[in-house]
């Protein structure tokens, strides 16, 4: 048998620890998980203090529905802790209203919520610590009828169930699912991960939906994250207050109130009225598509797409104006044509 030259031996060391390396490197990578923002008072934590200058308004109104104490029990009644009006107005001002197990809140704003820089609401939570958490998941709608949710990833493990009384979630696990902070500091969300949805206007958004996890990790009524995967938070939470706990939600980014109608007719100026010759039609909202001129009797005289109309052609007498904005929104105006 050939001896081993003792340089080959210092070869054969060195590759086997570079195998050995690689080959933990390959199972770490493979095993990984991804790790998202840490809970409050974190370096990268994005919990929202309640009273941060950034919230501009909160929720106007909320209904609820509610789910049960245990959805496995369905003789242990629902939930009762709270009323609805509770998730209006500042996080802390009101007691919390609890959702149950697969309960459900909407809930509308006096302005819509707008896609802006960064982050441009926040749900808030009641949790009592940083590894007590309750979730939900988060829906908008800018037509209080097509809802779509931001995408929930849960890291948790799945193999052992997160008791009613265990104290193990982690925060640096969970993304895009309220509850993730303690109470007092609200869980944000940025609208513009729904940009690709085209029946979701993200800089009108006029409901927010919010839907408790049901935390169980076997069985029925699991609630899976955007990856099909259990998401494990506190179950059974078989309490008058079980599920998670609204207590408000905060806007940041809000959109300009909506012009109604009865604005954009306060805001068309004509001028000169009466008038003999011309007269200049103004719309201080909207931009003027096209101006008619509808007689007494309901005739269509004149067509103008320019805000300077001549009317010198007309007989006296009273006239009326069909004006048409931006907006496809029709309004009337009177003339007098001297």
């Amino acid at each position: 048998m050939k001896k081993q030259h003792p340089r080959d031996w210092g070869r054969f060391k060195i590759m086997g620890k570079l195998n050995l390396f690689f080959c933990v490197g390959i199972f770490l990578c493979a095993h990984s998980i991804a790790q998202f923002a840490g809970p409050v008072g974190s370096i990268n934590t994005t919990a929202m203090y309640k009273d941060s200058s950034a919230f501009k308004s909160w929720a106007k109104t909320c209904t609820v529905i509610r789910g049960y104490k245990d959805v496995m029990l369905p003789d242990s009644g629902f939930v009762t802790v709270g009323h609805d009006t509770n998730a209006t107005k500042k996080a802390g001002f009101n007691p919390v209203v609890s959702l149950g197990d697969g309960g459900i809140a909407v809930l509308t704003f006096d302005k819509p919520i707008k896609n802006g820089p960064g982050y441009d609401f926040a749900v808030f939570e009641n949790s009592f610590s940083d590894v007590f958490l309750e979730l939900a998941f988060v829906e908008v709608s800018s037509d209080g009828l097509n809802y779509k949710r931001f995408p929930a990833t849960s890291n948790t493990q799945t193999i052992t169930q997160i008791g009613p009384f265990d104290n193990t979630s982690d925060a640096t696990k969970l993304n895009n699912l309220a509850g993730k902070y303690r109470g007092n500091y609200g869980t944000p969300f940025d609208l513009q991960e729904l940009a690709l949805f085209s029946s979701l206007n993200i800089n009108a958004i006029t409901h927010v939906r919010i839907i408790d996890v049901v935390g169980k990790v076997t069985g029925s009524n699991v609630s899976f994250d955007n990856d099909n995967k259990p998401i494990n938070d506190p179950y059974p939470t078989l309490f008058a207050s079980g599920g998670f706990d609204l207590d408000a939600v905060g806007v940041i980014h809000e959109a300009p109130t909506a012009i109604t109608k009865n604005d954009l007719f306060a805001s068309i100026t004509i001028y000169p009225n009466p008038a003999k010759d011309k007269i200049t039609i103004r719309g201080e909202l909207e931009v003027i598509k096209s101006i008619k001129i509808i007689s007494s009797d309901g005739k269509e005289i004149l067509k103008s797409v320019s805000e300077n109309v001549d009317i010198s052609s007309l007989s006296k007498g009273f006239y009326f104006l069909e004006i048409e904005t931006e907006s496809n929104t029709t309004l009337h105006k009177k003339i007098t044509k001297l």
